[in-house]
């Protein structure tokens, strides 16, 4: 007994004859025939009672023809849950998203797109620093991020570079670094300044130091945080300032001050879209696709 049997089975029983059910199902009365007596054959027993104003289901017939409407509706939700998973239309993406782009308007649009292109998709999101990202994507924990990483990608790793950020200082809004902002980083080298863990990201922490050290300018740090939003917390208490990626700016933190100095818009920081490739994940494929259409 196969699927097709059951389709030709069940058209006859609905149209009431063998050629109504031909028309139906498009297909010559003496091949519909042979298939009802070879499903009588299989399940070996007589599913109609034939008489000269048409068929009528016997009781074993009408038993076969509840369960095959069930049987035929069920195949074609699985045919179509299943090609729905292979396209990517359905099925789950989990993405890591460093804290201070949460808000980039690149980031946020490319999220937009796909959850109304791709609505049925279980859509996670996780607030990560670039190191943990780093981490669960090597270890298979996440399908995607959206981290600092260095001008190579590493092992196991496909990338796209999604924006290129900048350096920006950050002041306390009532302290006299935002009275007279300054145009130097010579000029911060005695006041107080929070930084956050090398621990976090790594990358990112020596992409920074490296920058600093080109100019010879060593931050007096004092505080620590465990990432930009608690670091800007920080701030804005007037602990100190902080240097972070330009995107924080697009934080709305009461108390913070956001200045632009040259050596800092010298300090290209790339942000990229990251993924394993050996993952062959359709809704992880579509958003990839998403990405190269947004930076076309």
């Amino acid at each position: 007994m196969d699927f097709r049997q059951l389709k030709y089975f069940v058209a006859v029983v609905e149209e009431g004859s063998v050629s109504g059910a031909s028309r139906r199902v498009l297909v010559a009365q003496p091949a519909l025939t042979r298939q009802i007596k070879l499903l009588e054959g299989t399940l070996d027993t007589q599913l109609f009672n034939r008489h000269a104003q048409g068929m009528q289901l016997t009781v074993a017939g009408q038993a076969l023809y509840e369960e095959a409407q069930e049987l035929l509706e069920r195949r074609q939700q699985v045919m179509a849950r299943v090609a729905s998973i292979g396209n990517g239309l359905s099925g789950k993406l989990s993405l890591g998203i460093t804290v201070t782009h949460l808000w980039l308007p690149m980031v946020s649009g490319l999220l937009g797109a796909y959850r109304q292109r791709y609505s049925d998709v279980a859509f996670e999101v996780f607030p990560l620093l670039s190191g943990p990202q780093l981490d669960r994507l090597q270890h298979g924990k996440l399908d995607a991020g959206i981290l600092y990483l260095g001008e190579e990608a590493p092992v196991g790793l496909s990338t796209k570079l999604l924006h290129r950020d900048h350096l920006i200082l950050a002041v306390p809004e009532l302290s006299p670094l935002a009275t007279f902002p300054p145009t130097k980083l010579a000029e911060l080298v005695d006041e107080a300044c929070i930084g956050g863990f090398r621990s976090a990201s790594p990358i990112y922490h020596d992409r920074l130091q490296a920058h600093f050290q080109r100019y010879d300018f060593r931050p007096r740090l004092v505080q620590y945080g465990a990432d930009n939003i608690a670091i800007l917390s920080m701030v804005a208490a007037g602990l100190g300032f902080t240097i972070l990626p330009a995107a924080g700016s697009n934080t709305i933190i009461p108390g913070v001050r956001f200045v632009r100095m040259e050596e800092l818009d010298a300090c290209e920081m790339p942000l990229w879209f990251a993924w394993r490739s050996e993952n062959e994940s359709p809704t992880l494929a579509n958003m990839v696709a998403l990405v190269e259409e947004s930076l076309a």
